[in-house]
């Protein structure tokens, strides 16, 4: 049924199975009544002595999906069913007498359903109960479906799972197909029990049947199919053909760029049994090194349910995530539950501005992450036909320092990073709840808010920066640290020379203008005692001296389609939110030049509506840091996206995985886009892999 459903495109995956527990004994006890039960204990099927099964008890499950889904999620693929068919025996001989022409009329339509000549068949992993009347039964049907296709010197494999763990009546089908699977994967048919003297019911010289007592391998050819048979209490006969798994090419195995570093994440229901699972995964480490660290991740990321209590750690190599697993072990962090998953807290992109650019910004990025790459790759094409260079060679070739004061430059750069770094993040299922950019940030941010769209959003800040490089008068900028009210009354004696820039926090204040006024007035400043910063810029941005360019920049504005924000926006203007009566039309973006950013309204805002987490998105985490003074200590949480200095891709993971813990679902498929990681064979760790069969009886 479930392989139906996935055929019918009912569903993407399935779990089939079967589960025994004998509970209570009144079945055992009508069994040995009715002398149904082996009296040793032991499943004999096929043996002269085959007198009565024994019940056993049991779980199994299987994972199923469309092979070429399988393929392409980069599962571990164990086996493939070809094909399935379920019948009825009808009315019969009685309750313990099988039916044979319905077992054959099964097989028989499962091997057409599969597409399979009985020929191309090397085993069958029979029903085989072990009693005196239907292992005969069932031969004989297995004799009439394939003894013709079949001969001495290449017979038919026949064995059951009964003989190793007993019948596990609901689970017996399901045992025998998991037997079936580790045989095609090993390569070998396990050894069937108990098998010392064939029953003489069966007449062994007229079939082309064998039945393995020891270990034997498999039959070479094109081919490796198996066939498996369960049989209900009821009467309902099913049949199951398996193959091999195809052979894959191992593509984590390809040359190319690999990414740095690797996001390894645990979770349970409780603290406790977190603190448990990662003492279960340091010490499968330890005794297992070998294991390739991008599988090791991808398998525990991808293959398990993500539960409330949350960890996450980003390791260069297999030692440095052992090393910080031993150290959660011996110290275990406090981890409270995450939010309901699918109800992270709010999250705010806030998108840098000018200032916090550097060569070779997000270079490994470009390298390794498609989606970045792309991202970086429209912006450069749009604003290609502007600029003298590729946008791309501005940006990671090294002859070209000497532009990066240029603001028809640097501002098409950090744009465009931005925005790429805005895509990768979203591609990984992390999408902001609002968006705020500072000063040159908020074009970024009203791109992925959904008003303005990319191309004109770009090409009207290129146009922006255009107009300010023509300008005559560049001018300078400096940090004051002291509150908004008393620098702004400082320069009222400078009133056509110095303005407010930004206003970044409760005692950071930003003013530009005319350099020699500025330069004294910071000297003012330091005989009051006041810190001051002079900010390495080319050009005093937010002041008078751009007042020559604002008319033409605004009716270069004037064409610009405005939508409503797909995402909550915050204004550097206001401080608040965009509601449907601001538009960002033309007049907007001549003030937004113009007018001091309101950073520290914009954070307040964010934080009164219930925004305590925020990722900058950005080269550096200027705005992070700004920020960290405009709410009480602790209220909040700080993640950079990239750091100067830092491993950009490590730096990432970081906060991806901070993220993680908060409660955010990640979408494993778009991180591991680029990257070619493998699932480790299940079941994986802290699990070890055992044999499913027992090559020796036990006595026990």
């Amino acid at each position: 049924l479930a392989c139906q459903s996935l055929r019918q495109r009912e569903c993407r995956l399935a779990l089939a199975g079967g589960v025994n527990l004998m509970l209570s004994p009144e079945n055992t006890i009508t069994f040995s009544r009715a002398r149904m039960l082996a009296p040793d204990g032991r499943c004999k099927t096929f043996d002269a002595a085959a007198d009565g099964y024994v019940r056993g008890e049991g779980c199994g499950l299987v994972v199923l999906k469309r092979l070429a889904d399988a393929i392409a999620d980069g599962d571990s693929i164990l086996a493939l069913i070809r094909g399935s068919a379920v019948n009825q025996d009808g009315p019969s001989g009685g309750l313990t007498v099988p039916n044979g022409p319905s077992q054959q009329a099964v097989i028989r339509q499962a091997l057409a359903n599969a597409g399979v000549d009985p020929a191309q068949v090397n085993y069958i992993e029979a029903h085989g109960t072990g009693t005196a009347l239907g292992d005969p039964i069932e031969v004989g049907a297995l004799g009439a479906v394939f003894g013709p296709t079949h001969r001495e010197e290449t017979p038919l494999w026949i064995g059951s799972a009964k003989t190793n763990i007993g019948h596990l009546e609901g689970a017996a089908g399901i045992a025998g197909l998991i037997k079936v699977v580790l045989a095609l994967q090993h390569g070998e048919i396990p050894p069937h029990l108990h098998f010392q003297q064939p029953s003489p019911h069966i007449p062994w010289s007229q079939l082309p049947l064998r039945v393995p007592t020891q270990l034997t391998p498999w039959p070479t050819g094109e081919r490796r199919l198996a066939g498996v048979s369960s049989f209900g209490f009821s009467g309902t006969n099913a049949h199951v053909v398996l193959e091999a798994a195809p052979v894959l090419p191992n593509l984590a195995a390809e040359p190319g760029p690999q990414p740095s570093a690797q996001l390894f994440t645990l979770s349970a229901k409780s603290a406790a049994a977190l603190d448990q699972f990662v003492g279960l995964y340091r010490d499968g480490l330890q005794a297992e090194p070998a294991v390739n660290l991008a599988d090791l991740c991808f398998t525990a990321n991808t293959g398990r349910t993500h539960f409330p209590y949350r960890l996450a750690w980003a390791a260069t190599d297999l030692a440095h995530l052992l090393e910080q697993l031993q150290d959660q072990a011996e110290t275990p962090n406090p981890v409270t539950p995450s939010p309901v998953p699918g109800h992270p807290p709010k999250l705010a992109f806030l998108f840098t501005g000018q200032g916090s650019q550097y060569p070779g910004m997000g270079r490994s990025l470009y390298e390794t992450q498609p989606v970045f790459r792309d991202g970086l790759d429209r912006c450069a094409a749009i604003v290609q036909p502007y600029l003298e260079r590729s946008l791309i060679d501005c940006l990671y070739q090294e002859d070209t320092l000497a532009d990066w004061r240029r603001p028809l430059v640097v501002q098409p750069l950090l744009f465009a990073v931005e925005y790429a770094l805005a895509t990768l993040w979203q591609s990984w299922g992390i999408q902001p709840d609002a968006v705020m950019g500072h000063s040159l940030g908020e074009y970024v941010a009203a791109c992925v808010a959904g008003c303005l769209g990319l191309e004109e959003s770009l090409t009207l800040l290129v146009e922006r920066a255009r107009l300010m490089e023509a300008l005559v008068e560049t001018g300078s900028m400096a940090a004051v640290f002291a509150d908004p009210k008393t620098v702004a009354a400082a320069i009222t004696q400078f009133a056509d020379s110095l303005s407010l820039a930004a206003l970044n926090g409760p005692n950071h204040t930003v003013i530009a203008g005319r350099r020699q006024a500025l330069e004294a007035i910071l000297d003012q400043f330091q005989a009051q005692g006041i810190e001051s910063k002079s900010l390495e810029v080319s050009h005093g941005f937010h002041s008078p001296l751009l007042e020559p360019m604002l008319d033409q920049f605004e009716d270069q504005a004037q064409g610009i389609t405005v939508q409503t924000p797909k995402i909550p926006l915050v204004s550097n203007l206001t401080g608040q939110f965009v509601t449907e009566t601001q538009p960002l039309d033309a007049h907007y973006w001549r003030r937004h030049t113009r007018e001091p950013v309101q950073f520290a309204q914009a954070i307040a805002s964010l934080a009164q509506n219930g925004y305590a987490l925020f990722l900058e998105v950005g080269p550096q985490p200027v705005l992070s840091g700004m920020g960290k003074h405009c709410l009480t200590k602790g209220t909040a949480t700080w993640l950079p996206s990239l750091r100067r200095g830092q491993d950009p891709w490590l730096t990432l993971l970081t906060s991806l995985g901070q993220l993680y813990g908060q409660g955010f679902e990640i979408n494993w498929s778009g991180l591991y886009a680029g990257q070619r990681p493998t699932k480790l064979s299940l079941p994986t760790y802290p699990f070890q892999r055992q044999r499913f069969w027992i090559d020796q009886p036990s006595p026990a």
